[in-house]
């Protein structure tokens, strides 16, 4: 009989993670089953049984989840109820914590012998320690992607293993020889479409103020989606800057690579940034009742995941209403005319990035996924 193990993604740097574990486990468990939900990455790499959700599910904030939490119990529902029947040996959940916390509780109540493997940790170490002990309970494992989780995870009693992020492998695989642009900055506002519709314009205000006085400044952006890429070339025509600004779509990293520096939405952008040494401003905002819920709770000095791995602060960080056009506009042109700091901010980049673990954080996670099968 066929072992059976289900995933679950929501967003889309989890499918591309989730995708590169898949693979790596189909290669040592050929004969698993493998179901779930997750993105057109992880759908393929199951052989089509994982459902694509990620363009509905990548939802960002407390409010947005709120407004549309009639839907998201469905889908939970639906999941629970597809794992009820299909009775799993392994259920693995990507990040996603909003979500995969609460149905982890849930299959952990269903169905107790099923093993619950946590893949990229949430990072309750920076918003609610308090649910140490209770993932400590539910959860069999967790497989951490930075090296400081491992300790935190641990002394609330629960098995860790520190695998490195799967980064280094898909960033490793892109990396060019391309010489830099010194004229060039990138212009990179998010995946989701709402981080955009924030950020953005804002983007395009502070290139058009840093043109006013370099006008040899060129600017790119990158749509993560040709739907999204259309939207942003609408903006970029709206703000009258079609002949500065252009939008491709993706090859986000090729444009890392590319330009002298950049401004960078918070998330997983910024790690990725920072490996491929692109000095950067980074910027943040989200529906105002999300982040004063989020000032309550959050007990971190730095929300950059750069600046957490440092330990100080590498790159600049605007947040909500200091993410404005003149803020990000002077870090950009500071990067342009002072050369002795857009290196050391590079050097910095690059030598935190470097804690991220060596290449193989798939092989890593699959082997120890696979470890589970069969006890």
């Amino acid at each position: 009989m066929a072992q059976t193990l289900y995933v679950i993604a929501g967003e889309v740097s989890g499918d591309v993670h989730g995708a590169g574990m898949l693979r790596a486990l189909a290669a040592m468990q050929p004969d698993l089953e493998i179901h779930g939900a997750g993105g057109p990455e992880m759908r393929a790499a199951s052989g089509g049984r994982v459902r694509d959700w990620v363009e509905d599910a990548a939802v960002m904030g407390l409010w947005e989840v709120l407004k549309r939490y009639g839907w998201f119990k469905q889908r939970f529902d639906e999941m629970l109820a597809e794992v009820r029947a299909l009775r799993p040996q392994l259920l693995v959940l990507i990040d996603y914590p909003g979500f995969n916390l609460r149905f982890a509780a849930a299959v952990r109540e269903a169905l107790p012998e099923t093993r619950i493997i946590y893949y990229i940790s949430p990072q309750v170490w920076a918003w609610n320690k308090g649910r140490l002990p209770k993932m400590a309970r539910i959860l069999d494992e967790m497989l951490c992607l930075f090296p400081f989780e491992r300790k935190i995870f641990e002394d609330a009693g629960l098995k860790t293993t520190f695998v490195g992020h799967p980064l280094v492998d898909e960033l490793e695989a892109e990396r060019g020889s391309e010489a830099r642009d010194e004229h060039l900055v990138a212009l990179l506002p998010g995946s989701r479409e709402r981080e955009v519709a924030r950020l953005f314009p804002m983007m395009l205000e502070a290139a058009r103020r840093l043109g006013v006085d370099r006008p040899e400044a060129r600017f790119e952006a990158c749509g993560a989606s040709p739907k999204l890429s259309a939207k942003m070339r609408g903006m970029v025509k709206a703000a009258r800057m079609d002949g500065r600004v252009r939008v491709s779509d993706g090859g986000a990293h090729g444009l890392m690579q590319r330009a002298a520096c950049g401004v960078v939405a918070s998330g997983t952008a910024t790690l990725e940034a920072a490996y491929f040494g692109l000095p950067y401003c980074l910027v943040y905002k989200v529906a105002w009742p999300t982040y004063l819920i989020a000032r309550m709770v959050v007990k971190i000095e730095h929300i950059g995941l750069i600046n957490i791995l440092a330990g100080t602060r590498v790159v600049e960080e605007f947040i909500q209403s200091e993410a404005d056009p003149l803020r990000v506009e002077q870090v950009l042109a500071r990067f342009l005319h002072d050369d002795a700091y857009r290196g050391e901010v590079r050097r910095q980049l690059l030598a935190t990035a470097a804690k991220l673990g060596g290449p193989g954080a798939h092989l890593r996670a699959a082997a120890a996924i696979s470890g589970w099968l069969g006890r």
